[in-house]
């Protein structure tokens, strides 16, 4: 923010408005890795044969950057995600600490 806007706004509503905008930034973020997943999943589930390991890695990679990007929001429920998501077994075992 320019510092004339700050200074009429006054320190306690521009720590306002700064917390807001960097709220909405990791509610973007996390909705931007969130589709991630659900399209890695998506892609995995359309895979069978030639092409899926790759799919499977992609996949968990995805997830994997999913559930941390909610861990670092404080949501650590991994179960609701796993079956909001439809997360597979096979995805989860490859999420092992990198």
């Amino acid at each position: 923010m320019p510092q004339s806007l700050l200074n009429r706004l006054g320190s306690d509503t521009a720590e306002a408005a700064l917390r807001h905008e960097l709220m909405e930034e990791q509610a973007a973020a996390l909705g931007r890795m969130g589709r991630k997943a659900e399209a890695a999943l998506l892609a995995l589930k359309a895979h069978e044969g030639e092409g899926r390991a790759q799919a499977l890695r992609a996949a968990a990679d995805a997830v994997w950057c999913f559930l941390v990007q909610r861990e670092v929001l404080g949501l650590r429920d991994r179960a609701a995600v796993v079956a909001h998501y439809d997360i597979p077994r096979e995805v989860m075992v490859r999420l092992g600490a990198r």
